[in-house]
């Protein structure tokens, strides 16, 4: 396998990582199970937006891509691709906050309907 095509799949993991930790909590309809891996990689994407810091896929995509011979790119994940396609201008600090602190809130929702679905569902078959 080329080091542009582990490159891509660095970029495809990454990006299925942030769709997870966004949305993953819907997951836990189906899956009980499943706020055991979501809550943590929520937690982590926290982390990172609100610490500054750069996940380590960011690193790892940018050395395939330059092994692969193409040129690396500066900052981060979201700087780099989501960054041109969701706001024009350059993205703050300020704005970071806001983006965690609405994925925080979207997550917070989506776990109390969870809990009122299971709780309904479980009134409903002790009937």
């Amino acid at each position: 396998m080329s080091y542009r095509m582990l490159a891509d799949l660095v970029l495809a993991l990454h990006l299925g990582f942030i769709v997870f930790a966004v949305t993953g909590g819907l997951l836990a309809l189906r899956w009980r199970w499943a706020p055991l891996l979501h809550l943590p990689a929520a937690a982590w994407a926290v982390f990172i937006e609100l610490s500054g810091g750069i996940c380590p896929l960011t690193p790892l995509e940018i050395e395939l891509r330059r092994a692969a011979g193409a040129e690396g790119y500066s900052g981060g994940f979201i700087e780099h691709y989501l960054v041109p396609i969701l706001y024009p201008a350059e993205l703050s600090r300020s704005i970071q906050f806001v983006l965690t602190g609405l994925v925080v809130l979207l997550n917070a929702l989506v776990y109390s309907g969870v809990l009122w679905w299971h709780r309904r569902r479980a009134g409903k078959q002790s009937v």
